[in-house]
């Protein structure tokens, strides 16, 4: 199954991390999300992003999927 950002990466991200993260890039934006990928997914998998707590590992793991798959919009 061929991931796209649209549908299934950005509604990963909600209003409060998009606005936490507006000073550096936008993660409703695909080509920033691209741009910063595997940065964003190491933060992620340290579990150092959200603020509030952790992603569960399947949804670390989504992003790594969408993109080893190609980032695909």
């Amino acid at each position: 199954m061929e991931l796209s950002f649209a549908a299934d990466i950005r509604p990963l991200f909600r209003d409060r991390d998009r606005n936490a993260m507006l000073g550096m890039f936008d993660l409703w934006s695909v080509d920033d999300v691209r741009e910063h990928a595997e940065s964003i997914h190491a933060v992620l998998a340290r579990g150092a992003m959200p603020c509030d707590g952790a992603w569960p590992p399947e949804r670390t793991a989504l992003l790594r999927r969408w993109i080893d798959g190609g980032a695909q919009a």
